[in-house]
């Protein structure tokens, strides 16, 4: 049995990966988005929850899957509470249970075992090059690389989340970029682009903490998804 710190857990997700969800939301995260809509899991929290209760917890809700729905583990960054994260993912496994986890892939690396147990990753694509990873995540695009190229050995199907940044994603330049990217990884059966959003404003005000995108203003919802839409037919 391993402890865990799980900062919440939603019961019917329905956007976070295919069927009925349960998404288990854990603390910490070594990036810093500045689009982050959950500052308050960026810190590691003192451990909540032994693996055996987050099993019977996630089995309450086996009914609700049926035949591909399951649990994704969220964040923060889940990876960088591995060994937590594989006990359980192990358990889950023995009940028939299908995985999903919600990754920025900037965990603690050697990954090779957990993903015996994970059937899909949600990849979010933070940014196209080194420079705009760095400036908009506080994060090294090589690490992001280093998870590709081992998603890419183990065979695990992907499904691509893009969060849209209005003047900085919605043109041709970033899509084209973003599509030689797509090129380099593999097993990918879907590709989501997100609108940008500041609902967490109010989040940050709570904490204390500038948001540093207050002056952004969000993204268009149609004009994302024909942005996703001609996305989509470039990679045909």
């Amino acid at each position: 049995m391993i402890l865990g710190s799980v900062n919440s857990i939603e019961s019917m997700g329905l956007v976070d990966g295919p069927g009925i969800r349960t998404v288990v939301f854990l603390n910490g995260c070594n990036l810093r988005c500045k689009y982050c809509h959950n500052p308050e899991m960026w810190y590691m929290q003192k451990k909540n929850i032994s693996s055996d209760d987050l099993v019977k917890k996630i089995l309450r809700n086996k009914p609700y899957f049926k035949n591909n729905g399951g649990v994704t583990f969220s964040g923060g960054e889940p990876l960088l509470q591995y060994e937590f994260l594989l006990d359980t993912c192990k358990k889950l496994k023995e009940q028939g249970i299908h995985i999903a986890i919600d990754t920025a892939g900037f965990g603690l690396s050697n990954y090779d075992e957990l993903f015996n147990y994970v059937d899909l990753v949600l990849l979010d694509i933070k940014h196209v090059n080194k420079k705009g990873y760095k400036e908009l995540v506080n994060g090294d695009m090589d690490k992001f690389w280093e998870f590709v190229n081992f998603l890419n050995k183990k065979n695990i199907k992907i499904w691509i989340r893009q969060v849209i940044l209005p003047g900085i994603m919605d043109n041709d330049k970033y899509l084209n970029d973003l599509l030689q990217i797509i090129k380099k990884i593999r097993n990918i059966e879907k590709i989501e682009f997100l609108p940008y959003h500041n609902m967490a404003i109010s989040k940050y005000e709570k904490l204390n903490i500038n948001y540093p995108l207050k002056d952004l203003p969000e993204m268009d919802k149609q004009k994302c998804k024909e942005l996703e839409l001609k996305f989509l037919k470039m990679i045909k």
